[in-house]
This record gives C-alpha cells, structure tokens and sequence, in this order.
C-alpha cells in the first residue's frame, strides 16, 4: 500500500507552543504526548508511514490523529467522552435505598425486627423503587456510607427536611451515648 503524504498542518506559534510543551513535558499524560508528537511538524513531505516509524505508532492512528487536528484544532486533541455502560441505578434510587436501610421496618409496616440486604433488597424491588436489585448491590450501595440496619443501633442515618426524596436528602449523625465506651463504639 502507498504511503500517502501526511496532511498539511499550519500551526500558529501559540498552538506549537502548546504542543512542543505537551510533547516533551515530564508531567504530560502518555496519549497527550504522543498525540502532541503526532501533530508536530517533522519536516516538509514526511508520510504518516514516516511519522508512525518515528513515533512507534500504527500509521492509521496517525492519519486519524492528524486530520482531527486538522479539523478541530488543540480542542480535538483532547479525549472525548467516552459513552461507556449506563449505569443501573440513579442517585434517586440509591438514596431511597439508603434510607429504607436506615428505618426500622416495623415503621414501614414490614414485621421484621431489622434489616437484611435480601429483605431491603425484595422491598425495594416491591416498592417499585428498582425493577431488579441485588442484595449484593445492597450490601455495597451501605458500604459505601458505613450502614449496618442489621445491628442494634444504627449510628448514621436519612432525614428528609423536604417533602420528598432528592436534593434535600441530608446525612445526620446521632450523638454517640457519654456511657458508651470508644471500643464499643467501633466494633461492628
């Protein structure tokens, strides 16, 4: 296959500025740097092939790298956002499982003593909150703020001064009895 001449690239001394500080800074992320020596002018005529053996690069990521450049200027160099897995639960419905876990289930009408990750996981799920939970994603969504509903008393919980969930959602610690000793207020 021929190797094509690479495209033409003009750059104003602020743009080579920028880019000859990006390709040889010592604090520059890898893909910033090998895009900024990608783009760098190497010489009249030189073929992407060329540069791909300079750089160590394939030379289609150099074609790819250079016509963005070409196209959208120093902004283009920048990562774009990546589209990535969507993710299965919204910030609503974590925090409505947060404070369910943090409510005795007995003041939700559910005759149990406390909390399992199971049980908070199948109400969750029959409130109509979440479609399908996981009791694992339980676990980890009260992890992540250090609630355990299944010990005697819950140190950590949900107040909503609104009138429903979202934005007003607040964390309120409960003051820890003088009486109680340090050891026994860490154990889990």
């Amino acid at each position: 296959m021929p190797a094509h001449p690479a495209i033409r690239v003009t750059l104003t001394a602020a743009e080579r500025h920028r880019l000859k500080k990006a390709a040889y800074g010592h604090k520059t992320l890898h893909l910033a740097r090998m895009r900024a020596q990608i783009v760098l002018p190497r010489g009249p005529g030189r073929s992407n092939a060329r540069i791909a053996r300079e750089t160590g690069l394939h030379r289609d990521t150099v074609r790819c790298w250079r016509s963005r450049f070409a196209d959208g200027r120093l902004s283009a160099l920048a990562d774009g956002k990546r589209s990535g897995r969507p993710a299965p639960f919204t910030p609503l419905q974590v925090a409505h499982a947060k404070a369910l876990a943090c409510q005795l289930p007995a003041e939700r009408g559910v005759p149990l003593a406390r909390w399992s990750c199971p049980e908070l996981a199948a109400e969750l799920t029959a409130r109509g909150i979440a479609d399908t939970i996981s009791a694992s994603t339980v676990r980890r969504w009260l992890h992540q703020d250090a609630l355990k509903p299944w010990q005697y008393r819950s140190w950590i919980f949900m107040t909503d001064p609104g009138s429903g969930p979202g934005p007003s959602w607040s964390l309120t610690c409960m003051p820890v009895p003088s009486n109680v000793s340090r050891s026994a207020r860490t154990s889990t």
